[in-house]
Formats: C-alpha cells, structure tokens, sequence
C-alpha cells in the first residue's frame, strides 16, 4: 500500500476519533466516570500512535505460562533471543525484534522495550526470501514482541502485559492444548478484547503433544469457545514450536497483516469502537424530542398559578371596579368609593414611576402549598422531556430544569411587576357616563331648588307663581324627579358593565402575566432543558460516527 492510500485510509479513523472525542466531552458527568476514562485513554494513545512510526506493525506474543510462547516467538524470527523455561516467571521484560526501515526507536520507547534486535531484511517463510506481497516483493517495517506471561507470578509482569495489550497494533493470543479453556485466560484477557478481532490471531501451539486425530476436535472445542468470547470470525493456527509445524502458516499471516500497512489504523479502530461501546453502555442510542408546546404551556399554566397571577387578575378586576365607580357612580355616593384602597396599589402594580429593573411587587411570598406547586410543575416537565431518556441522562435534564429553582421566585415576581396589566387605565365610556351624571344631577338639583324657592313662597303667603306643567306634572318635580332616577339607572348599568369589562380586563392581565410567566419559564426550564436534551441527541449521533 503506498502512502497517498495509507493516509487515504486514515481519514475515515480521524473522523472517528474526532467522534468519540466529542461523545467524550459531551457524556463528561453524565456516562460512568470509567467509561469516560477508558475514552481519554484511546484518544490518549491514538494520538501518541498516529505521531510514531506508521512504515513499522507492532505484533504482540500474549500468553500464559507453559504455552511455549517465547519457543514461538523464537521460531517464527529464526532466532534463539527469548528465553523459554518451564518454570515462571520466565520473560521478565518486553523483547522486540524489529524488521524494514528506520523510525522504530521512537515506537519502542513509546512501548517501553528496552531490548531491541533489529534484524535486516523483512519477514516471511524464512529470513532468506523476502516479503512476499501481491505476487512481489514490498520492503515494510514490522516490530514482533515477546512478552511476559499474563498469568505470571510477578505483579508487574502483568502489569506490563495489560499495558501493551492495549498498545499493540495485532494481538497474538497463544494457547496450548492444556489450558486453552482456562476460564482466567478468557475472562480476564480475550474477552474484554475481543472487539479487536480484525487484528487478532490465534495459535494453538504444541499441537505435537495431541493424537493427530484429536487436533481438529480440539481447534473445534477452541473456535466455540472463542465464538462465546466475541471472536467468531477469528483465524486460529495450529503449530508446533519444537517440530516446526505450522509455524510458517502463522509467520505468513503475521507478515500478510503487516504487508497491508493498517493494522494499526484497524487496531485504532476497534478500539474507538470500544470505547464508543462503553460510553453508550447504559445511555441509549436513541434521540429525545425537545419539550413540545403543549408540556411548556402546562408548565407556564402552573407555575402562573403558583407566583400568583390568580391574585393579581383579582386585584385587576376590583381595582376597576372601583375605578368605574369612583368615575361612573352618582355624583353624591361616588366619594364613598375612595374610602376603599385599591388592591393593585397595595400589591405594588399600580404605580409605573419606579425602575423596572429593581420594582417588585407587594405579593405575600410564596408558601408551601405554593412552592410544592411550583417544584412539582417543574419536576413533571423535566420528567416528560426526559421520559425514554436513560437514566444517566434523565438525572442532568432534571438538573438542567432545576439550574434556576433559587432564583425563580424572584423572577417571576419581577415578571408580573414589569408586565403592563393595564392598572390606573379605564375606558373611554367612563369620562361619557360622568358627563351624563353630572347632568342628571344639575337636573335634579334644579328641580329640587325650584321647589324648595315655591315652597318658601308659600310658606311666607307671598304669591306663588304658576309652574309650567308637562302632562299635568310641574317641570321641577319632573326635573328632581327624573334626575334622581337617571343617576340610579345610569348607577345600575354602568355597574353592571363594569363587572363585564372588569371581568374581560382581568382576563387580558390573566394572559399577559402568564405570558411574561411562560417567557421566565422557558428562558429558565424550558430552554436549558431543550440544550439538554440537545446535548445528548448530540452525544448520540458523536456514538453512533466513532462506531462507524
């Protein structure tokens, strides 16, 4: 493969790792803090690999004691570098053998191998022929490493194994026939990598110590075993190190691998698949919907209840009220109205020469049946937009809605006391029904002061002159008369259209506080919960480009 397709071939795992660095930082505090972990550390290491050498394959021999690894190892190099003993621990240190071109050093500090044996020409079917690819021959670096058994008795050999178990471009899993079902060998190592099969190889080694009947049975019992670990499609090799046997077989297929060049993008790879995997573990990978219309109006419906726009409609429509009747009653009684206080002046809402900035109404706080109401819209909102949203997930858009609870109080009362309610306003039928008061009054005072003047006539037996008469009824009688019963009627009617107009006017205050409500509500809930909800809608889709 040349450089143009090997770089051409890494764009698509750039595009991952971006993806699961994002997934990484938008599930930061809301996916398992190991997962999370687990995800920094493959970004951690691919960015170190993607800088180091990309011509050198870094192959890793895994297995446990007595598994004839390192005789493997020797075999499959022609070289005698790693010790092989029956006892263990046996390799105590990482042993590199390195083939192809200059540029390994720094990969083998990144591995931390200290022992290093570079060798000239590349591998294949002996170290005399070259490397064979396409039907030619194709120079290409390639790094074998012996390692420590991973069942040794040495805390840090172990150690050094789970390291590079994670670093390695292809893994190699040797077992031999003894212990190739050690439940230890697959649940501790195999499984938890099995999602790295396109960069797995497996040797049964020391087929020599089996019936040649029993090979294929045991190869059988072998792939069904790591069918149940994850590996199904794995390739497995029987060999034997002491004879010989099938070691070429596994030398071909490690330098087949390392001849294609993207083992190590393949091994990036699966591992960003992993991490992807654990980081959705328990998240779901489905979008949620932002809250719709109908759970904000809900929402805006109750929490208005509880910062009591009911209270403040009330006052609205007293305060009218008394505005009508103070400016529409009979002229005599009228004064009686301006003994009662108007309840939007003592709730603070009438006046409009403070700063709307700081005003703040006279509203008695909130109590506790007010603030049960009040969380409890909230915690149904948050519920609904969170309903088939995991639980990880649910507990931060519950906490998104909840961001403002301390200061929410405060901004819904400054809510009702920025919005114009209409107070001190009437309407224009008040100035036209106290004109026609005045008259009636003017009328019945006329009347009644005409009278009374014939009336002293006639006390002091002075002449009493005649009095016009319509329909027979003397003109002052009719003038008090009709005066007082139009100021009555006009009293009875304007009193009962200020209820009707009260009654409309609260109700436009009604919808324009709920309004203001709806627009603290979705500036406090609504929105941080929608940016929520985004957010993990988001992590979704950065999960579902990092698996690829």
């Amino acid at each position: 493969m040349s450089r143009r397709a090997a770089a051409t071939a890494a764009s698509p795992i750039v595009a991952r790792l971006e993806a699961l660095e994002r997934a990484r930082e938008l599930g930061e505090g809301r996916v398992p803090e190991a997962a999370h972990a687990r995800a920094l550390a493959v970004l951690e290491r691919a960015s170190a690999r993607r800088s180091l050498s990309a011509e050198h394959t870094v192959v890793g021999f895994f297995g446990a004691t007595g598994s004839g690894k390192s005789t493997l190892f020797n075999a499959v190099t022609g070289e005698r570098w790693a010790r092989a003993a029956a006892t263990r621990p046996t390799t105590a240190a990482p042993l590199a053998a390195v083939w192809g071109p200059a540029g390994s050093a720094e990969l083998l500090d990144w591995l931390e191998v200290a022992e290093r044996h570079e060798l000239g020409g590349p591998l294949s079917a002996g170290r005399k022929t070259g490397w064979l690819r396409g039907g030619r021959e194709e120079p290409g670096g390639l790094i074998l490493l012996d390692l420590p058994d991973f069942d040794s008795t040495a805390l840090e050999h172990r150690d050094i194994v789970r390291r590079l178990s994670g670093q390695v471009d292809v893994l190699v899993w040797v077992l031999d026939p003894q212990k190739y079902a050690d439940a230890a060998v697959h649940d501790d190592f195999i499984r938890p990598l099995s999602s790295h099969g396109a960069v797995t190889l497996v040797v049964l080694n020391q087929i020599d110590r089996l019936p040649a009947d029993s090979v294929e049975p045991v190869v059988d019992s072998l792939r069904r075993i790591l069918a149940d670990d994850g590996l199904g499609e794995v390739r497995i090799l029987p060999a034997s190190a002491a004879t010989g046997s099938g070691v070429d077989e596994v030398r071909a297929a490690i330098a087949g691998i390392a001849g294609e060049r993207s083992a190590a993008t393949r091994r990036l790879a699966a591992d960003v698949a992993d991490a992807a995997g654990q980081l959705a573990a328990g998240t779901g990978t489905t979008a949620l919907a932002p809250p719709g219309r109908d759970a904000e109006r809900r929402l805006a419906t109750h929490l208005a209840q509880a910062a009591g726009v009911d209270t403040v409609a009330s006052a609205v429509e007293r305060s009218y009220r008394i505005g009508a009747r103070g400016r529409t009653g009979w002229p005599v009684t009228r004064w009686l109205g301006r003994l009662r206080p108007d309840p939007l002046r003592r709730l603070n809402l009438r006046s409009r020469d403070v700063n709307p900035a700081v005003n703040r109404t006279s509203l008695p706080p909130p109590g506790a049946a007010q603030r049960a109401q009040s969380d409890g819209a909230v915690r149904a909102f948050a519920d609904e937009a969170s309903a088939g949203a995991p639980e990880a997930w649910r507990g931060s858009i519950r906490r998104a809605a909840r961001g403002s609870a301390d200061t929410l109080p405060d901004d819904l009362d400054q809510a009702i006391a920025r919005t114009d309610i209409g107070a001190g306003r009437g309407s224009w039928w008040w100035p036209v029904v106290g004109v026609v008061q005045w008259i009636a009054l003017a009328c019945a005072l006329v009347g009644a002061g005409w009278l009374g003047f014939l009336f002293v006539l006639g006390y002091l037996q002075l002449g009493v002159p005649a009095v016009p008469l319509v329909e027979g009824v003397p003109v002052p009688t009719l003038m008090l008369a009709g005066g007082v019963l139009l100021g009555m009627v006009l009293g009875l009617a304007t009193g009962l259209l200020a209820r009707l107009a009260a009654k409309a006017r609260a109700a436009a205050a009604r919808r324009r506080l709920t309004s203001a409500v709806a627009a603290v509500a979705r500036r406090r809930i609504v929105e941080p919960v929608a940016a929520e909800i985004g957010r993990h809608n988001d992590f979704v889709r950065a999960l579902a480009a990092a698996r690829g």
